[in-house]
């Protein structure tokens, strides 16, 4: 399963701090998720105050 984040990203940063596996970068607009990275943990989706990040 692969996940991506929307427009809906407010820029807070907190899916970086929390991906154990660094696959979140900050964006010109908003954070991005580096597929060939993520494990598909979830865990970024977890803590997403805005849930911006959904399935692809």
């Amino acid at each position: 399963m692969a996940y991506k984040i929307i427009d809906d990203c407010v820029s807070c940063g907190t899916c970086a701090e929390e991906c154990p596996s660094d696959a979140i970068k900050e964006g010109n607009d908003k954070y991005a998720i580096d597929p060939e990275k993520c494990t598909d943990c979830g865990t970024c989706v977890d803590v997403c105050p805005t849930e911006a990040i959904v399935e692809e």
